[in-house]
């Protein structure tokens, strides 16, 4: 199994930008589709990015198309989701999680590993 832990979150201005990582360890040998969600106080869970094994497939929501940014580093078993443009509404803690399948589902119940989550919060 894989493990994830989260970190970069913090305080911006609205405008701003932030990059959150994601460090992986365990049965990183194993191919997993990894993904980013994002949860605020009071509302579900939203599906934010994901991105395949290989980084030929990208999802994005329509809420941050073209403001936030996926990648992935299989060497150092590492995400990134660049955050910039935030908004007040970006606000929430960003959760990484990851999926043994090839096919993104933007679906939380489809990933089976999370980690603890880093909160954003942008100012207005």
């Amino acid at each position: 199994q894989v493990h994830v832990v989260e970190s970069g979150g913090g305080l911006v201005q609205a405008g701003g930008s932030l990059r959150l990582s994601c460090a992986a360890s365990g049965r990183t040998d194993s191919r997993y589709t990894v993904g980013w969600f994002r949860q605020a106080p009071g509302k579900e869970r939203e599906f934010v990015a994901a991105i395949s094994w290989a980084g030929s497939t990208i999802r994005y929501a329509d809420s941050v198309n073209g403001r936030f940014t996926i990648s992935r580093d299989n060497a150092k078993n590492a995400l990134y989701l660049q955050m910039n443009s935030l908004k007040p509404e970006d606000t929430a803690v960003y959760y990484c999680a990851t999926t043994s399948s090839p096919i993104i589902n933007t679906s939380a119940g489809n990933f089976d590993t999370w980690g603890q989550g880093t909160q954003v919060t942008v100012s207005s």
